[in-house]
């Protein structure tokens, strides 16, 4: 572990290790490989939770450093500056894109990271992320991706990992500021943070309209956030309520054919004039954490989400509009206890539920007339799980991390345009072992491995028993990862892995299929190499690179598709990088340049329909500073104007959304 010194937190870049000087020395800070974009302050006592970043051993985090001062219109956008992270972009008005990592596709079909706002779960039932807009990007704090198959504190949709975004709690401080950019694009945002006498409040606030980068793809949207905690006994306990909401409503452009892609990338074809969409997110929690002396520490919420979604949609001129509404609630609860009997142990439990009470509907419409109704569903699903977690250390150098989490589901299905009612699976009790280790070998290396088993499930009704008689198992999938974290001279420190992924029997998502019915498409195995390097020079210049090179394949088909046996996975490109660099010219002015990129992918699994998506895009910014409270900055995404797509084909042919071209934001922020 490395500590930093306070003046190093404006002139550290890229992806470093460790925490800030002001973090206690304790056995769980110790031998970490998490890696962060910027620099994290950790000011957490020893008697609280344990950080995530001390007790996993594949963390990443980007601190508020590279998020407050990103010009972007969607949150999943913030998660571009990590590596290994693959950015799906449909372009498509509300359902703008999405991120994956570890090999899986950004289709929609596999939903494999579980979202977490402040530690509370905010997946869509698919597993899809929408409620990551509900955070202003000035109350974000912190972002922590955690990869791999080895976090027990969450169950469902925990396939690959998970993505916490931690905002702000606590603190004096104000922020405010004004954005105008390309496609007339128009942004405001505030926050604002009072903490006296143990009482704290926390408001944020952010409003954006563009015009869009494509015809007929207008947006405009909105976001609150507020946070009230109570703080008594010196700070040993936390007690208060969240509330945010999100709104927007945005045009769809739709998406191109290859030939009026290359003819027109801008343009939106007609039978698109009428696609549109509109989305509302609400999420209310209250959450409490408390010591029992100094070695037991318990955290507790209870918290309620709310997604109402409303789309129309056109994929192709060869077929009719379609009316998409969903309609969501889910009300949960989770507890855990942290015990420190010693110095060299950590023992950390859980237990967390979910009811989920889901309604999705479609129509066929013409202009937004209805026509007939093709859906009309209600599911119910319910999780309940646990888990365990000791942090051991048998010698001052190694950390030993055994876990297990158990989940079981519950629920039930009704067609309400036949009237029959489906139970769920019996999936039983999915249990899920995991052991992770880390020896630090000297200062200078550290070498880490892990194990883990997650799991999936059914999407949409294939979670229920619909066209069979007998229960289906949960896919299991069993991962591991070992690595080692490096700094072999000053300035210089990284971290390289190794990993793999096998699941027993994945099932995938019926894309625009009615019944909202998945399919299995066997065993797969998903296996790859990251690396992470940062590199400083000097105190004012750095260099940062992230790689991952990855395959995705089915190793064993399932027996309905088994000509695909030894197919690559579609829409998973074999190599994700971004590198770039920062110059502290003056303590005024700041220079950051970076390149981000993926390789092609295959658009299905027969592996016969081309080749696309690759890309690499150079984007620039500039910030200076016009007074002690006061910056402006100038950014410019996509400098060389690339042309870049998302690719997919729908059966007979591929269909194309294009990528942002160059654009440019100006922004000024007061803080105060």
């Amino acid at each position: 572990m490395m500590f930093y010194r306070k003046k190093t937190v404006v002139l550290a870049i890229g992806l470093c290790f460790g925490v800030a000087a002001n973090a206690q020395d304790t056995p769980e800070n110790a031998a970490t490989p998490a890696m962060t974009v910027g620099i994290v302050t950790v000011t957490g006592k020893a008697t609280g939770p344990l950080a995530t970043r001390n007790v996993l051993t594949s963390v990443d985090m980007l601190d508020e450093s590279k998020i407050a001062t990103q010009a972007v219109s969607h949150n999943w956008q913030l998660f571009g500056q990590l590596p290994g992270v693959m950015l799906t972009q449909y372009g498509q008005g509300t359902t703008s894109g999405k991120i994956s990592i570890r090999g899986f596709t950004g289709e929609g079909e596999i939903n494999a990271v579980k979202l977490l706002i402040d530690g509370i779960p905010s997946n869509s039932n698919d597993g899809m992320m929408p409620y990551l807009d509900l955070a202003p990007l000035l109350d974000i704090r912190t972002v922590e991706l955690v990869r791999g198959t080895n976090d027990p504190r969450y169950g469902l949709h925990n396939i690959a990992g998970n993505a916490n975004i931690v905002t702000k709690i606590g603190g004096n401080y104000g922020a405010a500021r004004l954005g105008y950019g390309s496609f007339d694009t128009r942004d405001a945002q505030a926050a604002l943070g009072i903490d006296r006498n143990g009482f704290s409040q926390n408001y944020a606030a952010s409003w954006q309209q563009t015009d869009g980068y494509r015809a007929h793809s207008d947006a405009d949207k909105a976001s609150f956030s507020g946070k009230w905690f109570y703080s008594p006994d010196n700070g040993t306990s936390r007690y208060g309520l969240i509330v945010r909401h999100h709104e927007t409503r945005a045009d769809e452009p739709g998406f191109l054919t290859a030939a009026q892609a290359r003819a027109d990338w801008e343009q939106s074809m007609p039978h698109n004039a009428t696609d549109r969409g509109t989305r509302r997110m609400d999420q209310v929690a209250l959450q409490a954490e408390t010591a029992f002396g100094s070695r037991l520490f318990w955290t507790a919420q209870v918290y309620h989400n709310a997604l109402d979604d409303h789309r129309y949609v056109t994929f192709s001129a060869e077929v009719r509009q379609q009316e998409r509404t969903i309609a969501e609630n889910h009300t949960g609860a989770s507890t855990t206890l942290t015990w420190r009997p010693t110095s060299q142990l950590r023992v950390v439990g859980g237990l967390d539920t979910e009811r989920q009470d889901n309604a999705s509907q479609r129509w066929f419409t013409a202009n937004e007339v209805r026509q007939s109704q093709t859906r009309d569903q209600q599911f119910d699903l319910n999780t309940a799980g646990g888990f365990v977690q000791a942090i051991y250390k048998p010698v001052a150098n190694l950390t030993i991390t055994p876990a297990l989490r158990v989940d079981r589901l519950t629920g039930s299905y009704t067609n309400l345009l036949s009237g029959r009612v489906y139970g769920i699976n019996d999936y039983g009790l999915i249990r899920q072992p995991k052991l992770s280790a880390v020896y630090q070998v000297n200062d200078a290396y550290a070498v880490y491995g892990n194990f883990g088993r997650t799991f999936q499930i059914g999407i949409g009704t294939a979670t229920y028993k619909v066209n069979q008689t007998s229960d289906l198992a949960p896919s299991i999938n069993d991962g591991w990862e070992t690595g080692v974290k490096f700094r072999p001279a000053h300035g210089v420190e990284g971290r390289i892995a190794v990993w793999q992924q096998y699941a027993s029997n994945e099932a995938r998502r019926k894309m625009n299929d009615p019944a909202n019915d998945a399919e299995n498409i066997g065993e797969t195995r998903r296996r790859g190499v990251d690396l992470q390097l940062n590199v400083q020079p000097t105190s004012q210049l750095g260099f940062w690179l992230g790689a991952a090179v990855q395959r995705a394949r089915i190793v064993k088909a399932d027996a309905g598709s088994i000509a695909t046996q030894g197919h690559e996975i579609d829409h998973t490109p074999h190599l994700l990088y971004n590198v770039g660099a920062d110059y502290h010219v003056s303590d005024a002015l700041r220079l950051s340049a970076s390149i981000n990129g993926q390789g092609s992918y295959f658009l299905d699994r027969t592996n016969t329909t081309g080749k696309f998506g690759a890309y690499s895009l150079v984007n620039v910014s500039a910030a200076y500073s016009l007074g002690k409270n006061l910056d402006v900055e100038l950014q410019v995404r996509n400098l060389a104007d690339r042309y870049y797509e998302y690719v997919w084909h729908d059966g007979t042919q591929s269909l194309h959304a294009p990528g942002s071209p160059r654009n440019i934001s100006l922004m000024l922020t007061s803080r105060f």
